[in-house]
């Protein structure tokens, strides 16, 4: 994992984002379909591919599926499957996710899943040997699993959304009192797509001046790419983003993913947005030469003699620098000229006594 959780704390923010492509159940059940995201995700430039693991027991109650409410709005009143019947579709099997685990291996991308249950979590980290562990939004209150998960010494990146400060805050402090302090916390808004005003960037700030020792990064469900690279420029560290080859493909997510042209819109102008953020040291950063051909020097406003006392009338300030700078008149005025001089002349030390 490129967020490096042992880096100066003053360096976790404001660089160079680590980005997931987070795949979700948008394989639809499609292990080839998984296999060509996995390659567009690696192409479009994205650290890491993200799966969730869940079964139809370890995601919803009975309850739910004799209810059988669709989340998605265009996905209620239908009769041509079940919520349990998708829901059953949508999963992937371990074995499933050892092979897009090798696969990812094979061509140089990180993989890993979300956990919904403690033997997913048991799963991800001894048999697919996942870099990091990523809490999904609803489970930030499911203290006993972050209390689980965090004594597995696994890094933790927890998001944020549908949470108050005061249960991010227990959130974390369950984490660490497991004895784990490798935690990465991302601003989100579970909603699928929320509107602007909705997003509250501004966040980014307050987790970064509560949770100082930690990276803070974005969890991302917006459309289009304006708000995550946004998100760069406050100083999010980690981008976490829906992926899809096609937004108009039957499934749960596609909508609101990126395509493979947007992740690395979002990939190359993070890179751009990082390298323009720069130091938050002022300097210069023009050559000598550059700042001489912009700057201004002091110049004669007309011919002068030798012995001639310079007047405040006698000057003007004109490109280029390498005279006298303009903030040198009071030094100048009142001195004598020690030779001829010409109109527009740029005054030089050599020319005066």
């Amino acid at each position: 994992m490129k967020v490096q959780l042992t880096r100066k704390k003053e360096v976790f923010n404001y660089c160079r984002p680590y980005v997931i492509a987070e795949l979700g159940s948008n394989h639809n059940g499609n292990m080839e379909l998984a296999k060509k995201m996995i390659v567009e995700a690696k192409e479009a430039g994205a650290d890491c591919i993200k799966f969730q693991s869940w079964t139809k027991d370890s995601i919803f109650a009975r309850k739910k599926y004799e209810d059988n409410f669709f989340i998605a709005d265009d996905y209620r009143d239908r009769d041509d499957y079940s919520l349990e019947e998708i829901v059953t579709e949508y999963s992937i099997s371990e074995s499933e996710l050892l092979q897009m685990k090798d696969f990812s291996d094979e061509i140089g991308i990180d993989c890993t899943s979300t956990p919904f249950s403690k033997e997913e979590a048991d799963f991800l980290i001894e048999k697919l040997d996942s870099p990091f562990i990523k809490v999904a939004s609803m489970d930030l209150n499911n203290y006993p699993f972050l209390e689980y998960l965090a004594k597995k010494g696994k890094p933790i990146v927890i998001s944020t959304g549908l949470s108050e400060l005061y249960e991010i805050d227990k959130a974390v402090k369950v984490i660490e009192g497991a004895g784990n302090n490798q935690i990465v916390i991302l601003h989100c808004v579970s909603t699928y797509p929320p509107v602007d005003k909705d997003v509250n960037l501004n966040n980014l700030k307050t987790l970064m001046m509560a949770y100082p020792d930690y990276p803070i990064g974005f969890s991302d469900h917006t459309i289009g790419t304006a708000i995550p690279l946004a998100s760069v420029a406050l100083g999010a560290c980690l981008i976490e983003k829906h992926f899809t080859l096609d937004k108009e493909m039957e499934g749960w997510d596609h909508k609101v993913s990126a395509t493979k042209n947007e992740m690395s819109e979002i990939v190359s102008n993070s890179i751009r947005i990082c390298d323009a953020l720069g130091s938050f040291r002022i300097t210069a950063p023009e050559t000598e030469e550059k700042k001489r051909e912009f700057r201004r020097s002091i110049v004669l406003t007309r011919a002068l003699k030798k012995g001639e006392v310079i007047q405040s009338c006698d000057i003007d300030f004109k490109r280029p620098g390498g005279g006298f700078d303009p903030g040198m008149s009071e030094f100048v005025i009142g001195r004598t000229v020690n030779k001829d001089l010409g109109f527009d002349h740029i005054l030089m030390n050599s020319d005066i006594l």
